[in-house]
């Protein structure tokens, strides 16, 4: 059971991590897994076994989340923006509560209450958010990209700078992607691959391969990088550490709705958006509940 609840988790990580504006990180703090990714990834080689049977059926379960909704999201965003947004802020609010625990009992441990450097790690990461949000991008699509080594190097190196922003609460890596015109084409190589695979395309499915393989080792490369920054924050500055995220987290709905298409609201659409919302919410809330102490 618990194996299947974190595969449930795994899908909702990854789908967070494909939505401009929504973050990866945020979705694993929701979930109540941030810090455990983060301390068995920097530990993975310490306890091979102990990491792969954390890491297995949250990667499946990711893997599951990018591979289905690569087809849907899109869809949906451009379809039906305004419940879709709303969805996955609820989906963010109801984990709320799982994080102001360990942030109460670092400030506790620290024998400090609120000052300066907390409120200044919120204000700037808020601002930081929202300034990437407000930033402008020129998309690119995978037509568009020409296999040779210099674009391979390119890719990797976008790879390891979405996985470092997709770790890191509140910041969207799906965002940094559009910001650096990389989203569109990235999203259409993932589907095409898919598309590919089961229509046998073995031509289409080795050019998708050399575009998504190098991008994927960046983002392993990224993922171990920033779990490694974040584990020393958290070591040494861990109350200012979870203020700079509680920043990130609460720009994440105003980062969402800046990105947000403005088609087809209607009173229909927002009273679906509003009820998605409370859905959410609901769910991440008792989904933290229900999986509370099952770690």
């Amino acid at each position: 059971m618990n194996f299947l609840f974190d595969i449930i988790k795994g899908m909702l990580i990854g789908v967070a991590n494909i939505i401009p504006g929504v973050s990866g990180g945020t979705m694993m703090v929701s979930m109540g897994v941030y810090e455990k990714i983060i301390g068995v990834v920097n530990n993975l080689f310490k306890d091979i076994k102990k990491s792969i049977i954390t890491l297995l059926p949250l990667g499946i379960g990711m893997l599951l989340g990018v591979a289905v909704f690569s087809f849907i999201i899109p869809w949906c965003l451009e379809v039906y923006p305004l419940p879709t947004c709303l969805c996955f802020i609820g989906l963010i609010l109801g984990g709320i509560p799982a994080i102001l625990k360990p942030a109460k009992e670092s400030l506790h441990k620290e024998g400090k209450s609120i000052s300066i450097p907390h409120i200044v790690a919120f204000v700037f990461f808020f601002a930081l958010a929202v300034g990437m949000a407000l930033m402008n991008e020129t998309e690119t699509s995978s037509a568009n990209f020409d296999l040779n080594l210099g674009f391979m190097i390119l890719i990797f190196i976008v790879g390891m700078v979405a996985a470092a922003t997709m770790v890191i609460p509140g910041v969207s890596g799906s965002l940094v992607l559009m910001i650096l015109g990389f989203y569109g084409g990235i999203m259409a190589s993932i589907s095409g691959f898919i598309s590919a695979v089961f229509a046998f395309d073995w031509a289409q499915i080795f050019y998708y391969v050399g575009i998504l393989a190098p991008f994927g080792i960046g983002v392993i490369v990224g993922i171990f990088a920033v779990a490694k920054l974040i584990e020393w924050l958290f070591e040494k500055f861990p109350s200012v550490t979870y203020c700079g995220i509680f920043g990130l987290i609460a720009a994440s709905p105003v980062a969402i709705m800046i990105k947000m298409g403005h088609n087809n609201i209607n009173i229909v659409t927002t009273i679906i958006g509003i009820v998605l919302l409370g859905v959410g919410t609901w769910f991440t809330y008792w989904f933290g509940k229900k999986t509370e102490g099952m770690e």
